[in-house]
């Protein structure tokens, strides 16, 4: 859907990413937000945010406890980035709420970004809708991320990889200084597990702050899981210690009960009866709980692999966990200006497969739903990845029935 004040908030990336904290509070100061007594869990990381956000909020659905979730980014309708137990917010709602901002904010210099105003207008749904908690995800980052103008009742860091270094550091212990930017006076936080060098980061963040820190030490075992894959069994098991942090105690049965029920789109998401796979991996180590995840699920089997990856990306990191799973690949561009040309993708898939054995068999495709005929040609099973514009893309087609529907057909 297109309207006025959502064509507005898409201008706004024209300010770019701008991190840091003095104009985000601004404009939360000026909207009263948040609303007192409302309670949040922050959560930061490389990978695993959105399943751990996933997890604790259907927690606290199953609870019976009123709250919101907001995450970035989405990957169909923006409308997916906020939301409560009960529904999205809707087309109304959006245009109402980013119409009012739009007004306040119409003079101010500098101007809110894109994130800055999403925030808000998360925050003025959920102060609307009554919400006792929220369940908050960083967009970039963490220290001078917009999420971070809020103080939580627990902080979450997930699994700390090497992603989005322009912006964040060149190494794991730097990306992880920001991540640890979360981290408050005296707030609980809680880790999972990580590399030596973040780890330290994070326990010397904490100490200084006072803040107590808890490391998860195993994954949740003995729940059946409705996101599938061996590292999901970590993200529940942090999302559940973060609730405990937060003060809320949840009953064995209310927890089984969640954590089946969950749904996160994109994530080793199935479709045609698990003909299709599609999982928005994006960096290395996504990739390689991807891999693993394929292998757990299809033991023995290969893919057909459909890969389009965004710029600013490592694409040979990306690539080369799932040359073990790929029989062969089919290279895409996808619908966004973010998509690297085939050409490009040819160039790094070469690299990430210089060592490997035997011919790497690989096609080029004009387009996704060029890509979708031939890769539907073969017997394997088809996996989509590489980006999550990609897999926006492609669940954008799917139908009610869930089944893929190329354009003008």
């Amino acid at each position: 859907m297109s309207t006025p004040a959502l064509d507005w908030l898409y201008s706004t990336q024209l300010y770019g990413i701008k991190l840091g904290l003095e104009n985000v509070h601004k404009l939360l100061e000026a909207m009263a937000l948040p609303q007192a007594g409302m309670k949040f869990i922050h959560v930061a990381g490389t990978n695993g945010k959105g399943s751990t956000c996933a997890f604790m909020h259907a927690i606290l659905k199953e609870s019976g406890i009123s709250a919101g979730l907001f995450t970035s980014p989405h990957l169909i309708r923006f409308n997916e980035r906020i939301r409560d137990t009960e529904r999205e917010i809707s087309d109304e709602e959006l245009e109402a709420g980013l119409t009012k901002i739009r007004t306040l904010v119409a003079d101010w210099t500098p101007h809110p970004t894109f994130f800055e105003i999403a925030l808000a207008l998360a925050l003025d749904w959920f102060r609307l809708r009554g919400n006792e908690w929220v369940v908050l995800e960083t967009g970039l980052g963490g220290r001078l991320d917009a999420t971070n103008a809020i103080t939580p009742e627990v902080s979450v860091l997930t699994r700390i990889g090497l992603d989005h270094r322009d912006q964040l550091g060149d190494t794991i212990a730097k990306i992880a200084g920001e991540k640890a930017g979360i981290i408050k006076q005296g707030v609980p936080v809680v880790s999972a597990p990580q590399e030596e060098s973040a780890l330290k980061v994070i326990e010397r963040t904490a100490k200084s702050l006072k803040a107590p820190f808890t490391l998860v030490d195993g994954p949740l075992s003995n729940v059946k899981l409705g996101l599938m894959g061996p590292h999901q069994a970590w993200n529940a098991s942090l999302a559940l210690e973060g609730l405990r942090e937060a003060g809320i105690r949840v009953p064995a049965v209310v927890l089984e009960s969640a954590l089946q029920n969950v749904h996160w789109a994109g994530r080793f998401h199935q479709l045609e009866e698990g003909r299709v796979v599609v999982d928005g991996a994006h960096n290395g180590d996504a990739a390689l709980a991807l891999a693993w995840t394929w292998k757990t699920e299809f033991p023995g089997q290969k893919a057909t692999v459909i890969f389009g990856g965004s710029t600013g990306k490592d694409l040979v990191d990306v690539m080369w966990p799932l040359a073990e799973i790929a029989e062969r690949w089919v290279l895409t561009p996808f619908q966004s200006p973010r998509s690297v040309p085939v050409e490009t993708l040819s160039e790094a898939l070469a690299e990430a497969m210089a060592d490997a054995e035997g011919d790497i068999e690989s096609m080029e495709a004009r387009s996704l739903d060029d890509a979708y005929d031939v890769a539907r040609q073969f017997p394997e099973r088809v996996l989509v990845t590489g980006s999550l514009f990609l897999v926006g893309e492609f669940l954008s087609k799917v139908t009610t029935s869930g089944t893929y529907q190329p354009s003008g057909q």
